[in-house]
């Protein structure tokens, strides 16, 4: 099965990200709500690390992220989040400290699972056009690719941790 990120335009103001894990839909979601998974793979490219992973996973509750590149780079950015149905949807913003987005986004994470692979969308609302192009031109993909990669790997190790288990 290939792994590739897949992005398209859905709308003149959203981005649709997929990509699909040989993984139960439940470790997807625990790697996308618990810190200690977050920081594992949510990198980008490599030289980057998380000194900051703060989540407070409910409905209302915030969450941040920081990360540091080894030259003396730093990127953070926050959000609130909105919804939460686990293991299938979380809705949350999403602000860059150097807002190079345009403003705040919303962020609609879809997990599907069928026969033991699941698929992540995201939906990603921006402000404008302009925004959503902007953000395009930033070649986060690659970056997204990347950490979707340590993602994989880091699911596979979880999966393999709990053998019999068939969710």
């Amino acid at each position: 099965m290939a792994h590739n990120t897949q992005v398209s335009t859905v709308s003149d103001t959203e981005l649709l990200i997929r990509r699909s894990f040989d993984a139960p839909r439940k470790l997807v979601f625990a790697c996308l709500k618990e810190p200690e998974f977050v920081r594992q793979w949510l990198l980008g490219p490599e030289g980057w690390t998380m000194p900051v992973c703060e989540i407070d996973f409910r409905v209302g509750g915030k969450y941040r992220y920081v990360w540091a590149n080894a030259d003396g780079r730093r990127m953070g950015m926050g959000g609130v989040y909105r919804e939460i149905v686990a293991p299938e949807r979380i809705v949350t913003t999403e602000l860059f400290d150097e807002d190079w987005t345009g403003g705040e986004t919303t962020n609609t994470s879809t997990l599907t699972e069928s026969r033991g692979v699941t698929t992540l969308a995201i939906r990603v609302a921006y402000a404008t056009k302009q925004a959503r192009d902007g953000a395009l031109a930033t070649g986060m993909t690659e970056g997204m690719e990347a950490g979707f990669k340590r993602l994989e790997s880091l699911l596979a190790t979880m999966a393999a941790a709990q053998p019999g288990d068939p969710q």
